[in-house]
């Protein structure tokens, strides 16, 4: 039977409605603000505005990004203008935008850096959900990563939903042996969603002056490079919880939409792409209502989960 009607890209996730499955992701998309005269932000599923702390931020120093086969290094550090001044400087222009979701990235180097982050942002009108970064080292502990200590994800995540007024989605590292299991660990900690992966940790080399070519020496590596590690992460991660999950890693076309969403992501981000063309989240959503025109897929959101396997 043919499809009669443009496509229903709508998905929910969470409790929230999206238009279509497309969101920016966090620390490629600014505050969301930056890009209003570049991209419609209202044709988008959404976006996550760059990670916010407690108190503002610097970074790391420079060279931070790196072009690497088919992928980005970077190591930002997180620079941000702290959760207050996003609260009181960016959140009202982004009220006034029409038909936008917006979704605020939080982290912290302990357990109560997270809640005090939150506590602030809890007291602007605007925001959709949070997305807790959990790839950040507590410092507390040595600078083990949150997300790669089961007990640790558990603490930040369980305080963290004792604090937060709006749905709370867990952003996971992909460096773990066991990415079910810290899956597993955030929806038991109160976790609304997750969302994965993050960068994967990675390193590149100047041959010729024998130096790192990013200050920090180490950063997390992203784009095309990452999405079938990526992909096998979100299914196994599907697998082991009963939370939707948010997919991605290396997210350029449509094709790779529906097979993060058949693999069992209720939505996606987009990040890396936006680096070398600041439209594609944009030109994505046009990309993907095509795609599903011609392949007569009538409601998107009923392809999650939905691989076949024998």
């Amino acid at each position: 039977m043919t499809p009669s009607g443009p496509p229903d890209l709508s998905v929910s996730f969470a409790g929230i409605e999206l238009k279509n499955p497309i969101i920016a992701a966090s620390g490629t998309f600014g505050y969301g603000i930056e890009f209003e005269d570049i991209v419609h932000l209202d044709k988008l599923g959404g976006f996550v505005v760059k990670g916010l702390s407690k108190e503002p931020m610097t970074g790391n120093p420079p060279p931070r990004l790196f072009e690497t086969a088919a992928g980005m290094l970077n190591a930002i550090g997180l620079q941000n203008i702290g959760a207050r001044a996003f609260v009181d400087e960016k959140l009202p222009a982004l009220r006034e935008k029409k038909n936008i979701v917006v979704f605020a990235n939080v982290f912290g180097y302990t357990r109560p850096d997270y809640e005090r982050a939150l506590e602030i942002l809890n007291e602007g009108e605007g925001i959709a959900a949070y997305e807790l970064n959990v790839s950040c080292p507590n410092t507390a502990h040595g600078g083990v990563q949150f997300g790669s200590d089961p007990h640790l994800l558990d603490e930040v995540v369980s305080s963290a939903k004792r604090v937060a007024r709006r749905p709370l989605i867990v952003k996971l590292s992909p460096n773990v042996t066991s990415i079910a299991q810290m899956a597993h660990v955030a929806q038991e900690a109160g976790a609304d969603a997750i969302s994965l992966v993050n960068t994967f940790l990675a390193m590149a080399i100047d041959a010729d002056t024998r130096r790192p070519r990013i200050a920090n020496v180490t950063a997390g590596l992203s784009g095309p490079a990452i999405k079938p590690i990526a992909l096998r992460m979100v299914y196994d991660a599907a697998h082991a919880v009963k939370i939707p999950v948010i997919g991605m890693g290396g997210i350029t076309t449509a094709v790779d939409v529906i097979e993060f969403m058949l693999a069992g992501a209720s939505a996606v981000q987009m990040g890396t792409a936006s680096y070398f063309d600041p439209v594609a989240t944009e030109k994505l959503v046009e990309e993907l209502a095509g795609y599903c025109r011609e392949h007569r897929i009538q409601k998107i959101r009923e392809i999650t989960g939905g691989m076949l396997t024998d």
